[in-house]
């Protein structure tokens, strides 16, 4: 009995996808992806200068600034902040902010020294003002998030400047203008608005394990109709899922309200035949993209 020549083609197309998919994993994994999402440039205003150092004494400053664009933290009193902050888990209470880059300036004794601008919500801010206790949360919170983004060690020996609102100058950041504050599991139907030419892919987005401290991001997508790894482009951000299909099949552009270990995320494409309700019941092509994610413990 001769082998039938087409379902031979697909087994070999099956192999050369998984190669050709693996090249372009580790070609694209951990790159922007030239359509970024919606976003706008903001230039905060001022607000605080707090003194801190790094571990190697070093003299490190936070511009603590303010912004209309920075959305505001849940409404918290200050009972329920005493009680959050006696709480076993503290971090369950996020505040907006936007951490900008390093950049170095030149302190009054014309030493340099090390300068990061934080940017929240001007309401929180000014709520902060007016309470000492918000304010020292907001401090402790500012040094948190800088040490988890840039893997730093801060000294909680602060001290806040009297009369300087900033030090050096302030940079204007580029903030994006859409995000998903909370992600357990995201139904593919709350989709954005997209290109005519393109759909949005179903998929799932899981934490595990469900509950307590999150490990992993695990997203599962669904390429129906995608024949080859080559008209696939994923990227991966610390907090942002990227995926075309090209030409114009599928777009996927999600954000995670945590940060993700990049380099040893791992992506596996599994292609699968199976009869389904194509005409003429012809095996049709089945793929799904699964991408596991370690999350950056705080």
């Amino acid at each position: 009995m001769e082998a039938d020549a087409s379902l031979l083609g697909i087994e070999l197309e099956q192999k050369q996808q998984e190669e050709l998919y693996q090249q372009l994993l580790l070609q694209t994994m951990g790159k922007v992806q030239s359509e970024s999402p919606p976003s706008k440039v903001i230039r905060p205003q001022p607000g605080m200068c707090v003194k801190t150092s790094s571990m190697s004494d070093k003299k490190v400053f936070l511009n603590i600034c303010q912004s209309q664009a920075v959305p505001p933290p849940p409404h918290l009193s200050q009972e329920a902040l005493v009680e959050l902050l006696e709480s076993e888990d503290p971090t369950s209470y996020r505040v907006p902010m936007s951490l900008g880059e390093l950049h170095t300036e030149v302190d009054n004794s014309s030493q340099g020294c090390t300068v990061y601008d934080v940017m929240i919500n001007d309401e929180f801010f000014q709520k902060c003002q007016k309470d000492s206790l918000f304010q020292q949360f907001l401090i402790a919170v500012s040094l948190e998030g800088l040490e988890n983004k840039y893997n730093l060690e801060l000294s909680r020996d602060i001290k806040i400047l009297k009369n300087r609102k900033f030090m050096g100058s302030i940079a204007e950041q580029n903030i994006r203008t859409k995000s998903k504050p909370v992600i357990q599991e995201i139904d593919s139907e709350e989709s954005d608005s997209l290109p005519s030419s393109t759909k949005r892919p179903e998929f799932s987005l899981l934490v595990e394990p469900p509950s307590g401290n999150a490990e992993h991001l695990i997203a599962e997508i669904l390429l129906p109709g995608v024949i080859s790894a080559r008209s696939l482009v994923l990227d991966l951000g610390e907090d942002r899922l990227v995926l075309i299909a090209r030409p114009s099949l599928f777009h996927l552009d999600i954000f995670f309200p945590l940060l993700i270990d990049q380099e040893n995320s791992v992506a596996q494409f599994n292609t699968n035949t199976q009869l389904s309700s194509c005409q003429d019941s012809i095996l049709c092509p089945f793929q799904t993209l699964t991408v596991s994610m370690p999350v950056v413990s705080s």
